[in-house]
């Protein structure tokens, strides 16, 4: 990205930030979630119809994969991570594919990053693509956004090196397209897109009760759910926000919104988002033309100053840019929540120890191991 590119884009992100702050918050609404025992009930119906669906080529797979595994203290791509044994959170996603539709092969989007795009490649050629027909694996890079100061100044990297950072996950649709891959959908004749993120390494993937659940409930929109363990449960929640499916961070919720309960003593706002999501192609395409919201979060930037000497700030110094996946929900009519075992399908990997980390992940697949007895 040249520094006039930079600067443009910088200003079409402060203006759109600015419009998002507008945005009225508080015009809440509970939305009703397919719960496990009706989700259960029927699932050999919703199986069937899903895997009619899947056979038929209907589907299609994207890889939210642009992160790195900074966090994990690991240096490469977070999909390389290695969690369980030597196998990469990458190949953990691989083998949850297979356990749903063995050896159907259905068209495989990866978004990476510019930080991570040749090395995610690489990985996947070293694996020999975890047996998937490589020819049906099509990766391409999400946009990326530049940094700026708290005075709206932009940041550089380098000389005359922009600091950038990818847009967010938001943005995964129109980067697809952009990279020439919407030929694709409509040649093969894709009606879905399973969306999921590399966080997860229990996401079941391609799921035909899933599907088959939205199909037959006549949704545009859906996303696996689990349970939130308490009101304050670091999780986002789907709901209804100014009349449009939503989904909102935990902390968007006041405490009597948050602590609502209905007549059998249940959590109202109860379906925390597992990042495993369904989407009919048909809209996702009209929303390509359509201005997403975009948030400003503050950051610790590193950037170049005056001297050229490389400076890493120890606290946020600017502002990134992110186009959020739960935005473009609102231009949806419908939307279902489904709720899943949280044992059973959410081990996100968000830190290396504590909450949500590689250890608690481990735990989980070692018990899912123990459970199905491989």
């Amino acid at each position: 990205m040249t520094t006039e590119e930079a600067k443009e884009k910088l200003r079409e992100y402060m203006a759109l930030s600015q419009e998002s702050k507008k945005e009225v918050r508080n015009d809440l609404r509970p939305v009703k979630t397919l719960r496990l025992p009706e989700y259960e009930k029927n699932r050999d119906i919703y199986t069937k119809a899903g895997l009619d669906a899947i056979k038929r080529g209907e589907l299609a797979l994207l890889l939210l994969a642009g992160g790195m595994g900074t966090r994990l203290g690991f240096e490469g791509p977070k999909g390389t991570y290695p969690i369980d044994g030597d196998k990469s959170i990458f190949e953990c996603l691989s083998d949850n594919l297979r356990r749903d539709i063995g050896d159907i092969r259905l068209p495989f989007f990866i978004m990476t990053s510019d930080k991570n795009d040749e090395a995610t490649r690489a990985f996947f050629k070293e694996k020999n693509y975890f047996g998937y027909d490589p020819e049906l694996i099509y990766f391409f890079r999400q946009e990326m956004a530049p940094a700026c100061d708290f005075d709206g100044n932009l940041l550089f990297e380098g000389e005359d090196v922009p600091a950038t950072s990818p847009n967010g996950n938001g943005g995964f649709f129109t980067s697809l397209i952009k990279a020439g891959y919407g030929e694709v959908l409509k040649e093969r004749g894709v009606k879905w897109l399973n969306v999921f993120g590399v966080d997860n390494v229990l996401a079941r993937i391609a799921d035909p009760a899933f599907l088959g659940a939205v199909i037959a409930e006549k949704k545009s929109a859906a996303v696996k759910a689990v349970l939130k363990k308490d009101p304050a449960e670091n999780v986002g929640v789907v709901c209804e926000k100014n009349g449009h499916p939503s989904i909102v961070e935990y902390f968007e919720l006041d405490e009597s919104q948050a602590n609502q309960r209905d007549e059998n003593g249940e959590l109202l706002y109860c379906a925390g988002v597992t990042v495993n999501y369904l989407f009919d192609t048909s809209i996702l395409l009209r929303t390509v033309e359509q201005k997403m919201p975009v948030h400003k979060v503050k950051k610790k930037i590193p950037y170049i100053d005056q001297n050229g000497n490389l400076i890493k700030p120890s606290e946020p110094n600017g502002y990134k840019f992110e186009i959020l996946i739960t935005d473009i929900l609102q231009f949806f009519p419908d939307f279902l929540p489904v709720e899943v075992v949280r044992e059973k399908e959410f081990a996100p990997v968000k830190n290396l120890h504590g909450v949500d980390s590689v250890d608690t992940a481990r735990e989980l697949l070692k018990a899912r191991r123990d459970t199905d007895g491989d």
